[in-house]
């Protein structure tokens, strides 16, 4: 079966960096974009990253655009988000997930396969 699994969260200080990942296994990860959402506590999931199948297109939310980077390695199953200059409200339970085509979507009902998340914290 298809398993997607997120790791690296933390606790870090406002203006760090932090780089987590999620591997995935079951299916055929070069046919799929992929996706980092997030929620944070009483709110709902949002969109956060979404990459293409080859890595070459890539998309953010505009509350990260810029401090934000999402990249892939199609021969070890893994999407990455590395994440800069973070701020306390970047806090929230990351998640990631396999898209349905192989082009990136803001849309969560485009993605299928969703991993548990790993939570980031960002103390100010």
């Amino acid at each position: 079966q298809v398993q997607v699994v997120a790791s690296g969260g933390g606790i870090v200080h406002t203006g760090t960096s932090l780089k987590i990942s999620c591997a995935v296994s079951g299916l055929t990860f070069s046919s799929h974009a992929m996706g980092w959402f997030r929620q944070a506590p009483g709110k709902e999931r949002e969109f956060v990253a979404g990459i293409s199948w080859s890595g070459t297109t890539t998309d953010y939310a505009d509350s990260v655009k810029g401090r934000f980077t999402i990249s892939r390695d199609n021969a070890k199953n893994t999407v990455w988000l590395q994440m800069d200059s973070l701020k306390p409200n970047d806090t929230a339970d990351y998640s990631c997930a396999t898209g349905r085509t192989s082009m990136p979507s803001r849309r969560q009902y485009n993605y299928n396969y969703w991993g548990q998340g790993t939570q980031v914290t960002v103390s100010s």
